[in-house]
């Protein structure tokens, strides 16, 4: 878990002592690939950080095919943060892309949490900060590019991504069909 300590030292000062302590309010999890953590319609109890391995959230569109919302690779958090802050139903399900070691947290951990080591609300605000600039600036992506652009723009700035999930999840993250990410990559290569 030393990875979870090198992420938290990013953004906040804690000693050995407080990290033993905020560790604590975690579970450990190992995750086979493509188990599932969460099923659409579920109570969303739980937000999930990535020390090893990926994950992702994704939806059932109106034509039964899955589509991808979000990945979390290491160091990443993932959540329906709606249905999470609300305790309610998600209309996403969460599941592991490759066999993964995780940190969970449930709402009332992460309260008790707060209260015990206050310099995790600094923590939290700047992840969340992060992640909502980063949901930004994709939502722009997906409106001014085409699907050529966005593919080359998501490669370039992920290329580890592209080495590391299965293209048919890439495609569906990108919205589009794998035939048309095949052929976009066939084109690029030429």
């Amino acid at each position: 878990m030393d990875s979870f300590k090198i992420h938290l030292d990013k953004f906040i000062s804690v000693t050995e002592e407080e990290y033993v302590s905020i560790l604590s309010f975690f579970k450990v999890l190992e995750v086979r690939k493509k188990q599932n953590l969460m099923l659409n319609g579920e109570i969303c109890k739980h937000m999930y950080f990535v020390n090893k391995g990926c994950l992702r959230k994704f939806f059932i569109n109106e034509k039964g095919v899955e589509q991808t919302t979000e990945f979390a690779i290491e160091n990443w958090w993932i959540t329906d943060t709606f249905a999470y802050e609300r305790q309610i139903q998600s209309d996403f399900s969460i599941q592991a892309v490759e066999h993964s070691s995780i940190l969970v947290i449930d709402l009332e951990n992460q309260e008790l949490l707060l209260q015990k080591h206050p310099i995790m609300e600094r923590y939290f605000r700047m992840i969340y900060q992060r992640a909502y600039a980063a949901s930004e600036r994709r939502i722009r992506y997906l409106y001014e590019m085409s699907r050529e652009e966005l593919y080359v723009h998501f490669s370039t700035l992920y290329p580890w991504f592209i080495q590391r999930i299965p293209q048919y999840l890439i495609a569906s993250f990108l919205n589009l069909t794998p035939e048309y990410l095949s052929e976009i990559r066939a084109k690029l290569r030429s």
